[in-house]
């Protein structure tokens, strides 16, 4: 199996050159998170649209940005609300993934989901969070997984179900060893005043409020 393993510090150290080098050379990804395995590519329509079709995924149906801390996600000209700053004060980096209004003419619109927003996550994965540090720009995030298919739980899964894309060379397969059966990230809408639950995830919505109080959702 083609894969850089990619579970210690020192095994993230070695492989973070390749794996940079790979995505500025417009490659995809497969990596693990603090949820779930994702597929994903830096935030460039082309690129996004490749990451679409490699796993068979409609263009309409949003990808999420993960980001290496706040600042980055304020550079793409992303903004935060009230709510939205207290809730990634309390849960950042961490399974929580916000839609923020913003980003027009720097992030491409097929991010954008129908309320408008781009979803973003601070991750919590310290080898994802250094290689996004590293790219020194956001990396689009969808789970790794076929239409119809449960998440491949690691990369042995993930290296056969998308064989081809590994054997061109087009995918990449960071091996974090095989991920618990974790739920998604929760998905709250900020991009109005009043916040939106969408999903209840590994954050659930009582947690939400114990943090957040009002500026929950």
């Amino acid at each position: 199996m083609t894969a850089l393993a990619f579970r210690t510090d020192e095994e993230v150290t070695a492989a973070l050159p390749r794996a940079v080098a790979h995505l500025r050379e417009g490659g995809l990804i497969a990596y693990p998170t603090e949820t779930v395995y994702g597929l994903g590519s830096r935030a460039r329509l082309a690129e996004v649209q490749a990451v679409a079709r490699l796993k068979g995924r409609r263009l309409d149906k949003p990808f999420l940005l993960l980001v290496a801390d706040r600042d980055m996600a304020a550079e793409q000209g992303l903004a935060f609300n009230e709510a939205a700053t207290a809730l990634a004060r309390a849960f950042w980096p961490g399974p929580l993934t916000l839609v923020l209004p913003g980003g027009g003419g720097r992030l491409p619109d097929v991010l954008r989901g129908s309320e408008g927003g781009i979803a973003v996550r601070w991750t919590s994965h310290r080898g994802m969070a250094r290689l996004v540090r590293a790219l020194g720009e956001p990396v689009t995030s969808t789970s790794a997984n076929l239409p119809g298919s449960p998440p491949a739980p690691g990369a042995e899964a993930i290296a056969r179900d998308f064989a081809p894309a590994v054997e061109a060379g087009t995918l990449l397969v960071l091996d974090g060893g095989v991920l618990g059966n974790s739920p998604p990230s929760t998905l709250v809408d900020c991009t109005l005043p009043a916040p939106r639950l969408i999903r209840e995830g590994a954050v659930t919505l009582a947690e939400l409020r114990r943090a957040a109080g009002r500026l929950a959702p």
